[in-house]
């Protein structure tokens, strides 16, 4: 997610895309440091300086210190799976294990709002990385999910809210505790990291996850 100023000049220069310049990007939030989810956000830290901020916990996985993340022996063992052997195949061919490393990811400066454009909340949600979190800007009524609960991926059957197959998660209990934290946040807009955009209740949403996850 990426939150811009709360004002935008008006220069040509760079409007592509969502019509607004680079430069007007205040600071890229980061629900998770997977490589499908960091994005321009080293390009940007680099290029114009801008901030690129994430759970503390998020930080050295950033980093690369470590690397939470499905491996090809795990997707392998599901090959037989129907779609998850085109799915790897494309994520593979898209870049999926190239190198993403984050030179200067920085903590949440304090607990709380965050003095951003839209006053997003961050709430830590692990499970799917022990780092991960959603963001909740209550005014707008919305929920950026990232991948703590989604609305579909490819080697999914289901439509709809739901958890990942269990194979993306670093541990799959705490990624079912962290529907507890998501149901008790208000927001009737679900912007999930994979699948559509879901418009109905989020705490509805994060209760049908659990139920098909049991």
């Amino acid at each position: 997610m990426r939150a811009r100023a709360a004002w935008l000049d008006q220069r040509p220069a760079g409007n592509a895309g969502p019509g607004h310049a680079p430069e007007a990007v205040t600071a890229v939030l980061i629900t998770h440091a997977h490589s499908d989810h960091l994005g321009s956000a080293e390009f940007l830290n680099h290029t114009y300086g801008t901030p690129v901020q994430l759970h503390e916990t998020e930080v050295p996985h950033a980093r690369r210190e470590f690397l939470h993340q499905v491996s090809i022996g795990q997707v392998m063992r599901q090959a037989w799976r129907p779609s998850v052997l085109p799915w790897a195949v494309h994520a593979i061919r898209s870049g999926g294990t190239a190198d993403v490393t984050m030179t200067k990811p920085e903590a949440f400066p304090h607990a709380g709002p965050l003095d951003l454009p839209g006053r997003p909340v961050p709430v830590h949600t692990p499970g799917h990385t022990p780092g991960h979190c959603v963001y909740h800007l209550s005014e707008a009524g919305v929920l950026v999910s990232g991948d703590a609960l989604v609305s579909g991926h490819p080697t999914s059957r289901i439509e709809g809210p739901q958890l990942l197959p269990r194979m993306f998660d670093t541990e799959r209990a705490g990624a079912l505790a962290s529907l507890d934290r998501i149901e008790a946040l208000g927001a009737d807009v679900l912007l999930p990291g994979h699948g559509p955009v879901h418009r109905a209740p989020v705490d509805r949403a994060a209760q049908r996850a659990r139920e098909l996850a049991s």
